[in-house]
């Protein structure tokens, strides 16, 4: 499984047809309510661990530089959320059409963003090309997200046995396969995906350059005083949640005292998220799904209000 190099227009269209050809009633999507995907993507507690993932993509060098130069993470952040996020969401919770049109959208994004390393990281050299479309690089970013997302449900929501584990893997693989992932590269069960997952930590294509602590540093920093507070802790979550082996490369400080307030706040929420109403917990794009499944298409407007004054919280100007 060591990656096919380039997806290409005709490879990508080969992996996402066949996920569509697939499907059951194009109104329930890619996965459906009966799914391990709906039950565990619905909660919103998951964005606790958007630092985290976000610092694991940086992590791999075709990442961090195609962000720096092709994203407007710096100049737009708030935007750049909520259109990942809708594509993201499109393809997780939208019906058939939707996740289509997000899939060809994200596809004619990659196809052009490419460029060139700048520096020596990791197993990368200056002039070595980098390009989005790229196999491993696009299973890593799909790795970052469901690893997070299970490491948070399971530390905040409810313990999470193997089954579920194995079952939102073998899932995601739907989904993966929608960026264009080739079936092929994809590590078969939880099991599997979890070895893969700790050989790519210990290898030299994880490495963080100055893009990435770049990158990280504004992300992480607060943008007004404000801010100060929330993004601090959330700072320190994100390095409490960050493996071991990345915190310093990216000047998370992570003391005793840091590791005890990270697990007095994992018993906080432990406590108190499961008490929240329903509708604080489900993401919009949950909320809207359930809505259309039962004819409505309004969205959801209450959700998207406190999405958008979250956002504007803790989001650098």
């Amino acid at each position: 499984m060591g990656g096919s190099g380039e997806v290409d227009r005709e490879s990508f269209d080969a992996e996402a047809s066949a996920v569509f050809r697939s499907t059951g009633d194009p109104a329930e999507g890619v996965h459906g309510p009966g799914s391990t995907t709906w039950r565990i993507a619905r909660e919103s507690v998951l964005f606790l661990g958007g630092g985290r993932a976000a610092l694991l993509q940086l992590a791999h060098p075709y990442v961090a530089h195609a962000v720096a130069e092709h994203s407007e993470t710096q100049t737009d952040p708030i935007g750049r959320f909520e259109r990942t996020f809708r594509h993201v969401y499109a393809m997780i919770f939208g019906d058939l059409g939707h996740a289509r049109r997000s899939s060809d959208r994200v596809r004619r994004i990659h196809e052009t963003i490419e460029g060139t390393i700048d520096e020596h990281v990791g197993a990368f050299a200056p002039g070595d090309r980098y390009l989005a479309n790229d196999a491993t690089a696009l299973l890593w970013v799909h790795a970052t997200l469901i690893h997070t997302a299970l490491q948070v449900y399971d530390a905040v929501v409810a313990p999470l046995s193997f089954a579920d584990k194995d079952a939102y893997w073998r899932e995601s693989k739907r989904f993966a396969r929608l960026f264009g992932v080739p079936a092929a590269d994809l590590p078969d069960s939880w099991t599997d995906f979890e070895r893969w997952f700790a050989s790519m930590l210990d290898s030299d294509l994880i490495a963080v350059g100055r893009p990435a602590k770049e990158i990280a540093r504004f992300l992480l920093t607060p943008p007004r005083a404000s801010a100060a507070p929330i993004l601090g802790w959330y700072r320190l979550m994100t390095a409490g949640l960050m493996p071991r082996s990345l915190r310093e490369p990216f000047g998370l400080r992570y003391t005793r005292r840091d590791a005890l307030l990270f697990h007095s706040s994992l018993r906080t929420l432990r406590s108190t998220y499961p008490l929240l109403p329903r509708r604080l917990r489900d993401v919009p794009a949950y909320v809207e799904a359930q809505k259309r499944l039962a004819g409505d298409e309004t969205p959801d407007q209450f959700g998207r209000t406190i999405e958008k004054l979250a956002l504007r919280v803790v989001a650098p100007a």
